[in-house]
């Protein structure tokens, strides 16, 4: 029969607990300097003349994850018809350093037609903010 070590165990016990610690290391570097700025990133859906029109059922897809943007601002920013938020510094760590595509996509009120757009973006886990790479800010409906 075997007997009980307790110096054993703890020591074991011990190695166990310090190696499910999380390291609070990052490889971002420590002299980066980030702005206390906000920024986001808008897109606009508009009639045939360029004038700003009403649009529904509108969406912002991450196409490399497949997860939809939902940003906190547009509940309190949408005062211009067809205007939308599309992404926000929140998720610059979501986002790769050499950007992503984000599927932008809305549905024209009056003429029930739905157009996309592909906007690409740029973040990533050191990035201090969002920034555009490519892409439509304005989509007009026919």
């Amino acid at each position: 029969m075997l007997k009980f070590n307790s110096k054993l165990f703890i020591a074991i016990a011990a190695t166990l607990v310090l190696s499910c610690t999380k390291s609070t290391d990052s490889d971002c570097p420590k002299d980066r300097m980030c702005t206390e700025e906000f920024r986001s990133l808008t897109v606009s859906f508009t009639d045939n003349k360029g004038a700003p029109t009403a649009a529904k059922d509108y969406s912002a897809v991450l196409v490399r994850t497949g997860d939809t943007i939902k940003s906190n601002l547009n509940t309190v920013s949408n005062m211009v018809p067809g205007a939308f938020i599309v992404i926000d510094d929140s998720y610059t760590s979501k986002l790769s350093e050499t950007g992503d595509e984000i599927k932008v996509s809305a549905t024209s009120v009056q003429t029930k037609q739905t157009k996309s757009t592909v906007i690409k973006v740029s973040g990533g886990e050191c990035a201090c903010h969002i920034k555009k790479v490519s892409g439509a800010e304005k989509v007009a409906f026919d």
